[in-house]
């Protein structure tokens, strides 16, 4: 097998231009050799050829008979080379998918595909290609990450009362139907805070119990799940509001733009986003002020809304 110890001086070559005349003369060389059967030979004028020119159909025949004698590095760097340009080598991307699917990595190969059918929907190989790696991604199971998976399932589901808090700490999260460890990392200080009875000695208890975990509140928000009042709400505004005016965009209010940013900071993008936030969970943003407040009021009650009351 051929050695790879000069590709790295063959990759600082290849982009300082070179000779294209050279390159070609090196290129039908490496083919005759390649049609006579003497593979090494080809591989060798082909080096030169890249070390001479920066011609993608010199880079690709090279890769591709690396490639066949077993040199899978080498010939990885070059197909990612010719196919990391505005118009990448289509049969180098289907020869990177297919190494890359044989080495499991196939997100990489689906990566590859992709590229192919978007300029060419209908590429039959492509298609073929890519029907492999889906099923390969489907059929993939990586025993730890379910343990883990199913572990940290487990937590979520954890009952608040199985957590050292006191009776009206526990009360008031009953009453905010906040009944799982899960439920409780959805909500956040200001959505705690707004409720009845509910003060910072119950804040510090919880954020306490939280911060010993390692977590905190508002965690699960940020990675985009929706609590169960925020639903719960959502449902209950559909029976007094089409839907459509609840998936209208916030610009419709016509607002400020420190009023923008604080829904930003909230990922508020509709008027239903914002319908089942609190005046509370709006003012814990920081720079949001009473002017604001009134803005989005007077915005939501123009559209039949008002932002959620939790009695």
């Amino acid at each position: 097998m051929e050695s790879t110890q000069n590709f790295d001086s063959t990759l600082d070559t290849m982009i300082g231009g070179g000779n294209p005349e050279a390159a070609n003369k090196h290129y039908e060389t490496a083919m005759e050799h390649e049609q006579n059967g003497f593979r090494i030979g080809a591989i060798e004028e082909l080096r030169l050829a890249v070390q001479q020119g920066a011609n993608p159909e010199h880079k690709f025949q090279l890769a591709y008979l690396l490639d066949l004698v077993g040199e899978e590095r080498e010939a990885v760097e070059l197909y990612e080379s010719v196919t990391s340009t505005e118009r990448p080598h289509i049969n180098a991307l289907l020869n990177l998918a297919v190494i890359y699917e044989d080495n499991g990595q196939l997100s990489a190969a689906e990566k590859c595909l992709r590229q192919i059918l978007d300029t060419d929907p209908n590429h039959a190989r492509a298609r073929l290609y890519m029907v492999d790696v889906q099923s390969s991604t489907e059929m993939y199971y990586d025993e730890e990450v379910a343990r883990d998976a199913a572990k940290t399932a487990a937590l979520m589901n954890t009952p608040v009362t199985d957590f050292e808090l006191s009776v009206r700490a526990r009360n008031c999260l009953k009453k905010m139907d906040i009944r799982t460890l899960g439920d409780l990392l959805k909500v956040t200080e200001a959505e705690l805070l707004s409720y009845k009875n509910f003060g910072e000695t119950s804040l510090v208890e919880i954020k306490h119990m939280l911060s010993a975990r390692g977590m905190r509140l508002g965690q699960a928000s940020e990675t985009g799940h929706v609590s169960k009042v925020h639903q719960d709400r959502y449902k209950e505004l559909l029976n007094h509001a089409p839907e459509q005016v609840l998936k209208q965009p916030v610009s419709a209010l016509s607002l400020s733009v420190r009023a923008r940013k604080a829904l930003q900071l909230l990922n508020i993008q509709t008027l239903g986003d914002l319908a089942i936030r609190t005046e509370a969970e709006l003012m814990g943003i920081k720079n949001f002020g009473s002017t604001s407040l009134d803005e989005i009021n007077e915005g939501l009650q123009n559209h039949g809304l008002e932002l959620r009351k939790i009695d």
